[in-house]
């Protein structure tokens, strides 16, 4: 770790740069996390991973430091959810927190119907994102606009849903399911559009991501327990390392005088193999991306393929 200079002249210690997974309660906004985790974390550069609705709880991945600088090479970033639908009304938000705007119905779910239903949220297809929602609209948040009562002209938007399974019936009119889904897909907006097939309206009364891209709930921290180890120094042990990050991108380890010389911007060789492992990969970009790590694993830069078996370093770190 490096030292930092505060402007009153004290001295702090940069945190670790790299990922913290924080475990989001209920009612809290995404920002709200963040601004919460720049007081924790004792610095202004935070980066979210994907937000959640106030409702969520669950999987938030952080970028801490200069680890936020990492954020566009997350592409890769798929999402599994567990949550409860409630049939028998909607809501202007799709979700518990909206105002309804249906009467209320009689609703008696069947597994076998509704997992009928649930086909046509399989597969890939075009879903409508809510009005309630972080969806621009010439530069403003659409739910800026739907809560002044202003038109929200939103398009729909290409999702896959590779897995919606029925998790249980909890009596009649609620129904838990588990989804791995592509990032961008509304949760909500399944809720609401299986309530409208069904002719009795739906929203989403709970929800939890399980997952989120490489990140999982079990690697997840409260904020409280963070805010614990920070206070006994210890919030570096609930750092994943930038190094560790990004495990789909073949690493090349480098030595301390090539270390150098990427840092200066100097293109650098790789082994043929890692080329072709780099080239092979299905999560990788046009540009093939790799790491350049130490020995010891500290990241050195993302390096682009420039000549054969040569990378030029894109995002040096």
């Amino acid at each position: 770790m490096t030292h930092a200079a505060l402007a009153d002249g004290k001295h702090h210690l940069e945190p670790v740069p790299g990922v913290v997974i924080v475990n989001k309660p209920t009612g809290w906004t995404s920002h709200d996390v963040v601004a919460k985790m720049r007081r924790i974390a004792r610095t202004r550069k935070i980066g979210h991973l994907g937000t959640l609705d106030p409702l969520a709880t669950g999987v938030l991945p952080l970028l801490i430091g200069r680890a936020t600088r990492l954020a566009q090479f997350f592409t890769r970033n798929d999402k599994v959810y567990e949550g409860t639908i409630h049939f028998g009304y909607s809501t202007d938000s799709y979700d518990a927190d909206g105002q309804p705007t249906s009467a209320p119905a009689q609703v008696k779910l069947d597994r076998e119907k509704l997992n009928a239903l649930f086909d046509r949220f399989r597969g890939t297809f075009q879903q409508m994102p809510p009005a309630v929602s972080a969806k621009k609209i010439g530069g403003r948040p659409a739910y800026e606009l739907a809560r002044k009562n202003l038109p929200v002209d939103l398009k729909p938007v290409e999702v896959t849903v590779t897995s919606l399974e029925i998790l249980e019936i909890l009596d009649p009119c609620r129904v838990r399911i588990r989804l791995h889904c592509s990032a961008g897909t509304y949760v909500r907006s399944i809720a609401h559009d299986a309530g409208q097939a069904l002719g009795c309206g739906a929203f989403l009364d709970q929800l939890c991501r399980t997952a989120s891209g490489d990140f999982r709930l079990d690697q997840a921290r409260t904020l409280d327990e963070l805010a614990a180890m920070s206070g006994q120094n210890r919030f570096a042990d609930a750092v994943i390392p930038a190094g560790h990050l990004l495990p789909h991108f073949p690493s090349e380890i480098v030595d301390s005088v090539t270390a150098a010389q990427i840092r200066q911007g100097r293109n650098f060789r790789v082994s043929p193999f890692l080329v072709r492992t780099a080239l092979n990969s299905e999560a990788t970009d046009a540009a093939n991306p790799i790491k350049a790590v130490t020995a010891e694993g500290e990241l050195v830069a993302i390096g682009a393929l420039v000549l054969p078996h040569v990378y030029h370093p894109i995002l040096v770190f």
